[in-house]
């Protein structure tokens, strides 16, 4: 059997949908001064980053970047890390970044290291919503909802050519 690869959004669409998702942060935080934007290490970091890029743009607020190290794999044996200082995040609206929503375990544990700070709230943003939830896990900021088998895998690759491809 050979894996057939499918392209569900090409780099401009990819770009249009990052657009789109830097305005609704800003909209559900424009009374805010700054937001923090807290990528799950690999392309939810990567996604983050031109998230950041994308609001920092279009609006006044500052956005702290913030990497969120996680063991994918097996995200309730590990400790889940943050590669900033808890003071820096106290007190401000947090986003939540993945590339991919699949059962939503891994955002479940990703927040983790904010449950136990102050912040203001917590909300969660994906590229790539597959609908198959087995964690409370519903993101505020969805680029593509993308109705999957639970056997088809999705790949994000975000940088000079982005694209989405289902497999």
């Amino acid at each position: 059997m050979t894996a057939t690869r499918t392209q569900v959004l090409n780099d401009a669409q990819v770009r249009q949908k990052i657009r789109r998702m830097a305005f609704q942060i800003y909209e559900s935080n424009f009374s805010e001064k700054a937001v923090v934007l807290a990528g799950i290490d690999g392309q939810g970091y990567a996604l983050a980053k031109e998230l950041a890029k994308q609001v920092s743009s279009l609006s006044p607020l500052k956005v702290k970047l913030v990497k969120v190290f996680i063991n994918k794999e097996t995200p309730e044996v590990g400790e889940v890390t943050l590669d900033t200082d808890a003071d820096l995040i106290l007190k401000k609206p947090v986003v939540l970044v993945d590339d991919v929503l699949n059962s939503g375990r891994t955002l479940a544990y990703g927040m983790k290291p904010f449950l136990s700070m102050a912040v203001k709230k917590i909300e969660v943003a994906v590229l790539v919503n597959r609908s198959h939830p087995k964690f409370p896990i519903q993101p505020e900021f969805t680029g593509y909802e993308l109705s999957t088998t639970l056997n088809e895998h999705v790949t994000v690759v975000l940088g000079e050519k982005s694209v989405v491809y289902l497999h």
